[in-house]
Parts: C-alpha cells; sequence; structure tokens
C-alpha cells in the first residue's frame, strides 16, 4: 500500500470516527450521518487511491469531468456517485446516466428537465432540493433566507409530485463562506427548521436528508442535524493548481 492509499485512509478514518463522535454527543446514531467524499478536480489516482483506502461515495460538481473520471477508474463494485454542484439544464442527460444522487436540485425548469432524462434511461433519482439560507446572489436554490416568507415556496415545491422518475428526499444548502465554522451554526439550523416546516406543509414528500457541512464545518453540521456531509480536501488533500 503506497503513502498516498495510507494517507486518505489515514484521514477518512479520523473523519468518519469525528462525525460518530459528533452524532453521539447530540443523542444522534452514528449510523444517521453519511459522508460524501467531494472528488472535484481531483486526479484520476488520488480517487483511485481513496477506492483503495475504502472510500466508496464520492461527490462531483462538474458532470463532464466525472464522467470523464468514471470511464477511467478501475471498475469496483458498490461505487457511489452523487452530483453536489450546480447543474444546467442541458446537463441534465449526463447527470441522468451517470449519477446515484443529486444534492442540488434547484428550479422547477431543472426538475423537469431531469425528470425527462431519467424516463429516458427508465430511471428514478433521489435527489435533495437546494436552498438559499443566507440571500447571497451568489448561491443557487430556492429563496429561503427569510422564514417570514417559507409559505410562498409551498405551492412551487408541491409541483414537483409531478415528476415520477424524481424522489425528493430532502434539502441541501451551502453557508456562506466565512473565518470559523461556528459561523455556519444559523445557517444550519435555519435549514433545520425549514425541513420541518416543509414536512408539515408537504407530507407527502420524503423530507428525511439535510446535506451540509464541509471541510470546514462539519462538525458544527452533525450539531445541528445534517444526515450528508460532503468533505474533500481534509481527506483527499488539497486539489491540484490548474
Amino acid at each position: 500500500m503506497n503513502e498516498l492509499v495510507i494517507g486518505i485512509r489515514e484521514r477518512y478514518t479520523r473523519i468518519c470516527r469525528e462525525i460518530e463522535d459528533a452524532a453521539r454527543r447530540c443523542g444522534r446514531e452514528p449510523g444517521e450521518v453519511k459522508l460524501v467524499v467531494v472528488s472535484k478536480a481531483q486526479p484520476i489516482d488520488v480517487i483511485q487511491a481513496a477506492i483503495e483506502a475504502g472510500v466508496r461515495t464520492f461527490g462531483e460538481n462538474y458532470a463532464e469531468e466525472a464522467v470523464e473520471k468514471m470511464k477511467q477508474i478501475k471498475a469496483t463494485e458498490n461505487l457511489s456517485w452523487h452530483m453536489i454542484g450546480h447543474v444546467q439544464s442541458r446537463k441534465s442527460g449526463l447527470v441522468a446516466g451517470a449519477f446515484d444522487y443529486l444534492h442540488s436540485l434547484d428550479s422547477l425548469h431543472l426538475a423537469q428537465r431531469l425528470n425527462q432524462a431519467l424516463a429516458a434511461v427508465q430511471k428514478s433519482m433521489p435527489v435533495l432540493l437546494e436552498m438559499n439560507v443566507s440571500g447571497e446572489e451568489s448561491k443557487f436554490g430556492w429563496p429561503a433566507w427569510d422564514e417570514a416568507n417559507w409559505d410562498r415556496l409551498v405551492p412551487e415545491l408541491d409541483q414537483l409530485q409531478q415528476f415520477s422518475n424524481l424522489i425528493p428526499t430532502g434539502l441541501m444548502t451551502m453557508p456562506p463562506l466565512m473565518g470559523a465554522s461556528e459561523m455556519a451554526r444559523p445557517f444550519f439550523g435555519r435549514l433545520g427548521r425549514l425541513r420541518d416546516f416543509l414536512a408539515w406543509k408537504l407530507p407527502n414528500f420524503k423530507w428525511t436528508e439535510l446535506s451540509m457541512g464541509t471541510s470546514a464545518d462539519y462538525i458544527i453540521a452533525v450539531e445541528e442535524g445534517a444526515t450528508f456531509v460532503r468533505v474533500g480536501q481534509a481527506i483527499l488533500g488539497p486539489r491540484p493548481v490548474r
């Protein structure tokens, strides 16, 4: 086993343990939290080393880049690929064909295109609805920063029921980039409250999942109820400079 594999395995094992410990401190079952290892912009040898180190769930931000990687990676059973970045509607076919989970459904237009693409390959896909809980113009997602306006989201989100190949399972967000991990807590808390609100208003959907937390703040995210955390460089190391 080479040094790259050993290093990734050590970091992966440590972070898995930290996630489990954080869950237990909150009275949660450790198995409730799933770790997605973010491999965007990482070269094939790093991803292959991660697989050898035991990683089985990867998150990618760019559909075309991810599909090329998937073609090059040695066949391994039980790999799961999660699309976590913004999806242009014209890339719906790539996402439908290559990925197992979408964390970033952010509009009805994308839902319609993705549903059509999934139907064409006779496939269903679990999806998370991306919510902008910070109000940043640079963020994608449904506008959810003002809790007084959450009622306005309900009629539009209810229309997702028409897309039979999509399986909404919960929510995703990205907080603002800040210096201290603790500063992300209010945004994670807001996403949790929004999930509870939507579970009350739209009980026909499944609202069990919260995707939030990255290398900078995954412990805080777990403490606030995350069921998916997306950790990349803290496990795989810095991304190569392009």
